[in-house]
């Protein structure tokens, strides 16, 4: 267990370190890849799956609850080399990704500080932090979220059983195809600890004109993945 909280830890909080960061750089004042767009979101956070699924390589880098319910509902006998399926574990990794993600997001705070302080936009400051549908309308939110999730889930766990010598780079292309194809409805959060430890770190962060949280929406980015990880687990079985 505390090889599982080491390394998830470290890997979801470098995940929303550079994800929550790429997205401060585009849509924060006077940063250097202010309105850098759409498709510079989508590779920042490829690319910051690719470095947190390194840093957690020894736990199979989840860094993902519904990454983690995916593997529970598909029925195999290990998270990773050496790692049991077991209660104890399961929920170890749930907390371990939790607290990564909210630590990745304070970090991130840290390095945009002066461009928090000075941003006006509520709703601005928050999008770095968490997501937020274009068009609220919470039933179909949901569904876009569990389709995203579920292709996530299931093509992670079919890089398993076709592995290849990509390694990491094959998620991080994964999540750049997720986040063009998929994103535009709700931001594609296709992770519980990703969108919820960042709105727990907004929550109590002391930032200027940061306005609320949200929390109506929050419970889509959570049940969403859940089940759309809960649902890619089970398919994945029939292959």
């Amino acid at each position: 267990m505390a090889t599982i909280f080491l390394y998830e830890i470290a890997g979801t909080a470098m995940l929303t370190l550079l994800g929550g960061g790429v997205v401060a750089n585009v849509i924060l004042g006077k940063t250097k890849g202010n309105g850098g767009g759409w498709l510079l979101i989508n590779f920042g956070w490829g690319l910051a799956v690719f470095a947190g699924v390194y840093v957690a390589y020894k736990t199979g880098a989840h860094l993902n609850p519904a990454v983690t319910v995916g593997l529970l509902a598909g029925g195999g006998g290990e998270y990773a080399d050496g790692i049991p399926v077991t209660f104890a574990n399961t929920i170890a990794y749930f907390a371990a990704e939790m607290i990564g993600a909210f630590l990745g997001a304070i970090i991130c705070w840290l390095a945009y500080k002066t461009h928090y302080d000075q941003e006006k936009d509520a709703g601005t400051i928050l999008g770095t932090f968490s997501t937020g549908p274009e068009i609220r309308s919470y039933g179909w939110n949901l569904v876009t979220e569990i389709i995203a999730t579920f292709v996530l889930v299931f093509v992670i766990i079919m890089f398993g059983k076709t592995p290849s010598g990509l390694g990491p780079l094959a998620v991080a292309l994964l999540v750049v195809s997720i986040g063009a194809s998929l994103g535009g409805p709700t931001g594609y959060a296709i992770n519980p600890a990703r969108d919820l430890g960042p709105r727990l770190a907004h929550a109590i962060l002391p930032i200027p004109n940061k306005g609320g949280n949200d929390w109506g929406y929050a419970w889509v980015p959570v049940v969403g993945p859940l089940l759309g990880g809960l649902l890619a687990g089970l398919a994945s079985m029939a292959f």
